[in-house]
């Protein structure tokens, strides 16, 4: 996925979830918007480094649009609303094997009470993906979730239901930052969350972990990471 122009800045704060205040390179501040529902533990700290794409509507109450937060060693993509878009175009592009020789991709299947992300179809047969973004690090090991997710709890329980009724069902985690190299739940934020995924796991939902390369020209799937529940 290609971004579009973007500017930079620094973070001065991140408030009321969606909104954060930047001091552009010009010495202008404004307020932007903060396209991210968690707690973006790792990744909001006061004076990092930051990117923002820019729109062109003009009835948009908040031109920018915060993309891209940085620290010493990687950027973080804090947009929630890519990561469907980047693991996407890698299926179409055959960037993860455990996903191709399907003929037919859909975004966003209803099924059931819930939405999941992308349904794949073909000659292999049907397959559920529910893609999370994974924005929180700790010394190499990246987290999810970074604050209590009902909401993913429900993704894993719909998921067990489809693999009831023999349709393959994956849990895709794309880590939005290159400083980790193994992914774990989170369970000292939320361990109903951790349990679940476990019990998923346990029956059959697969778990795929990849790791993108993140720059200020774009987002792209880099490599696949290991996983651990210990």
């Amino acid at each position: 996925m290609d971004y579009p122009k973007l500017y930079a800045g620094k973070l001065l704060k991140r408030y009321k979830r969606f909104l954060a205040d930047i001091e552009l390179e010009n010495g202008e501040t404004i307020t932007a918007h903060c396209p991210n529902s968690g707690s973006m533990l790792t990744c909001s700290d006061p004076g990092s480094s930051v990117w923002l794409s820019k729109s062109a509507n003009p009835d948009r109450k908040y031109a920018y649009t915060l993309e891209l937060v940085g620290n010493a060693e990687t950027w973080i993509a804090v947009n929630t609303m890519h990561p469907n878009k980047v693991v996407k175009e890698a299926i179409e592009n055959h960037q993860i094997p455990e996903l191709t020789g399907y003929d037919h991709l859909k975004s966003e299947a209803v099924t059931g009470k819930s939405r999941l992300d992308l349904f794949l179809s073909g000659v292999k047969g049907t397959c559920y993906i529910e893609i999370k973004s994974v924005t929180l690090a700790y010394e190499g090991i990246a987290y999810f979730p970074d604050a209590v997710t009902k909401r993913g709890q429900k993704h894993l329980y719909e998921l067990q239901t489809l693999l009831e009724y023999g349709h393959r069902c994956v849990m895709f985690y794309l880590v939005q930052r290159q400083d980790a190299q193994l992914f774990k739940p989170a369970t000292f934020i939320d361990p109903v969350y951790s349990r679940a995924l476990n019990e998923a796991h346990n029956r059959g939902v697969e778990l795929l972990v990849y790791q993108s390369k993140i720059t200020p020209q774009g987002i792209h799937i880099d490599k696949k990471l290991d996983f651990s529940f210990a």
